[in-house]
């Protein structure tokens, strides 16, 4: 089956009540945290691919180029860049969104999402994104929770955004969500300006604890646990080498202690999220 010829329908998963979670590689992930972070899920979760969009329709190949691989050290093999579904079954079943952040026809692109994830029964949409803030390597990472369906805003105490100005594909994907009557929530962490190309597992495993928080599940994190503890002890390795940023993370770190003593970074517990999300999907579904 395929969604007007863009998403091709390799196998048809058999799914309850699953959640749609897409993270796109690009603009929308600051040190690659929000892909380390659907990987993990990818990886311990087993999970299986069984659609894809036809990238020819959605990328501009100067922009992202397709790469060349050697298979059997001799033979060349072209692989494109494309945005794919994958299952997944742990302690809830989800439906993984991967892959680049597409350059053309967002709207279309968004509308075919859309149009899956209500053929799948897909019960809610979690995007997972990070952005380069003014925030200390050497703290918690913060984690943003926002969402464009004032019922799930009220539910679960999460904040309506406020930004102003250029969005990516997260951006268009909610708003087409929205407007489908498909809820949905948006993770952003946010990962040190000063450290744009180094992947952060910490950022990745925050992602994962509020997703986890949210969909009352369990992954095994021990492996980005472990290159959460090497990525602080590298990092803190180059920023001693430079007085200047030195000065620079300890004024940010007294920052961020200044407000975590004013209260305000504050989240909901886990088991609340969990409890009032199944409400709000529990009240959703008797409608």
């Amino acid at each position: 089956m395929n969604d007007n010829g863009y998403i091709k329908l390799e196998w048809t998963p058999e799914l309850e009540r699953p959640v749609l979670v897409a993270a796109f590689q690009g603009w929308n992930d600051a040190a690659e945290a929000a892909t380390l972070a659907t990987g993990t899920i990818t990886e311990q979760w087993d999970a299986r691919r069984f659609a894809a969009f036809d990238p020819e329709e959605f990328f501009d190949f100067q922009a992202t180029r397709p790469q060349v691989r050697l298979v059997d050290g001799y033979t060349r093999q072209v692989e494109w860049p494309e945005n794919y579904f994958l299952a997944a079954s742990g302690d809830r079943e989800l439906v993984l969104l991967s892959g680049p952040e597409p350059n053309l026809r967002w709207r279309v692109f968004c509308e075919a999402v859309t149009r899956l994830a209500r053929k799948l029964d897909v019960e809610l949409v979690v995007t997972l994104g990070a952005l380069l803030a003014d925030v200390p390597h050497s703290r918690p990472v913060s984690v943003a929770a926002n969402s464009q369906d004032p019922e799930l805003i009220r539910k679960l105490g999460l904040s309506s955004s406020r930004y102003e100005g250029p969005t990516g594909i997260v951006g268009v994907l909610h708003r087409h969500c929205a407007d489908a009557g498909l809820p949905s929530v948006s993770f952003w962490a946010s990962v040190p300006h000063y450290l744009p190309s180094m992947p952060s597992s910490p950022a990745a495993l925050a992602l994962l604890g509020a997703l986890s928080k949210l969909l009352d599940i369990r992954v095994d994190t021990a492996a980005l646990q472990k290159s959460a503890r090497e990525y602080e002890r590298q990092v803190s390795a180059v920023v001693a080498q430079d007085e200047n940023l030195v000065s620079y993370v300890q004024m940010l770190e007294e920052r961020y202690d200044s407000q975590v003593e004013q209260g305000g970074i504050e989240l909901p517990t886990g088991d609340q999220l969990a409890a009032e999300l199944e409400n709000f999907l529990r009240e959703e579904r008797e409608e």
